[in-house]
């Protein structure tokens, strides 16, 4: 099937003022369904979960309806689904946990490719347990992260591996399947971040191994908050800090507080949406997969003429060529600062974000520093006018 862009882009109203959108991994745009989801479960008359008033229910049901919507998007537990208010948030206070099963002799493998948000929290926790910390390394001029790499890290005393689904500094796309094959053969957990996989690809946790899969709704027309997927019985032996008179069941133990019931509304509202890029009919998942395979499709075609027309430009320079990837390419241009290419192209009305976007890691490695270079990233409402006045942009900075 293929995307309707003129359809996708009539939905969200940020289009309207002319803006040609290329900051997408850093949060999406909102189509006008998800904002009216949120605001009407904000006047809904609404209070705390139970079964005894209908503003109790309401809650109720706001927060069973986001969970079987993310497990429909991701091919998970509702059971397993988790909410919180970043990604980084969760997978600190699961790193906490998780820390407290570890002892001095444990080791964790991060990889050089990640965001800070999987690499700090397993540093921190490393450095609680007394565990040894190992570092995976890609190489700097593909940006492709070899699975063997990582697996030539794991031993009989790794608890942990945390790999990205894709890079959002690259868009490189491990091979997870294999990282995670080589983890579980030495009895490891694997930790997925799936912030900029998940808006761009068709994502199922059991095929990619997760054991813990994490990512942002507001990367993918969502809200502000984070989600983790994991089985309920592997939840159920991570006892991480909470309450005293809080639950202890799964998922909620690890939900500190009241839950924000209007943003819960609005991550249902947009999986319906993602669903419905394509319009079909049948089960919510299966409809996701099929609009996730067009949005794949059109990203790809749309990157291709993209990453060929930097190209053409002898002042620029592509860093990194992934053979898989999300459709994100980072760029210099000779002889103009990044942050000026930045703030030119944005006021010829293209954001196109220029650092090192918390891949610090990544950036250093590849011999940027904390700087970085441009990153522009497709999306779903991103067309072919856009690309050309991405290119024009740059072109003309290129004199």
């Amino acid at each position: 099937m293929t995307l309707d862009v003129g359809r996708v882009r009539a939905a969200f109203p940020a289009l309207d003022l002319g803006v040609a959108h290329f900051d997408g991994p850093g949060g999406s745009q909102v189509p006008r369904v998800v904002a009216d989801a949120v605001a009407r479960t904000l006047v809904s008359g609404i209070s705390n979960r139970g079964a005894v008033s209908d503003a109790e229910r309401r809650a109720d049901d706001a927060v069973h309806g986001a969970r079987a919507a993310v497990a429909d998007l991701l091919g998970a537990d509702p059971g397993g689904v988790v909410f919180g208010r970043s990604m980084t948030q969760i997978t600190y206070d699961v790193a906490r946990a998780l820390a407290t099963t570890w002892a001095p002799g444990d080791e964790v493998v991060v990889t050089r490719l990640d965001h800070d948000a999987n690499i700090r929290p397993w540093v921190r926790a490393a450095e609680i347990a007394g565990a040894t910390l190992r570092w995976a390394p890609f190489d700097r001029t593909t940006g492709e992260l070899d699975p063997q790499e990582v697996a030539a890290l794991v031993g009989d005393r790794t608890r942990l591996v945390a790999v990205t689904g894709a890079s959002n500094l690259l868009g490189t796309r491990p091979d997870v399947a294999a990282v995670s094959a080589a983890a579980h053969a030495a009895g490891s957990l694997v930790y997925v971040d799936g912030v900029h996989l998940t808006p761009h690809a068709p994502v199922d946790v059991a095929t990619l191994g997760a054991d813990f899969f994490a990512c942002s709704p507001y990367k993918f027309f969502g809200p502000h908050l984070g989600v983790l997927v994991a089985d309920p019985a592997l939840l159920a032996g991570v006892h991480p800090d909470k309450l005293l008179p809080s639950t202890d069941a799964v998922p909620e133990r690890f939900e500190l507080g009241t839950l924000p019931y209007e943003l819960l509304a609005g991550v249902t509202a947009t999986v319906e949406f993602i669903a419905d890029l394509v319009p079909g009919t049948g089960r919510r998942r299966a409809r996701v997969l099929a609009s996730m395979a067009a949005v794949e499709e059109h990203e790809d075609r749309l990157f291709d003429r993209l990453a060929a027309g930097l190209r053409t430009l002898d002042r620029v320079t592509l860093h990194g060529s992934p053979a898989r990837h999300t459709p994100t390419v980072l760029f210099s241009v000779e002889g103009v600062a990044s942050r000026d290419v930045y703030e030119k192209l944005g006021a010829a009305g293209v954001n196109a974000p220029a650092g090192s976007f918390y891949a610090l890691e990544a950036s250093r490695w590849m011999g940027l520093g904390d700087a970085g270079a441009v990153r522009a990233g497709l999306a779903p409402y991103t067309d072919s006018g856009d690309v050309e006045r991405l290119l024009a942009g740059v072109a003309q900075l290129c004199g």
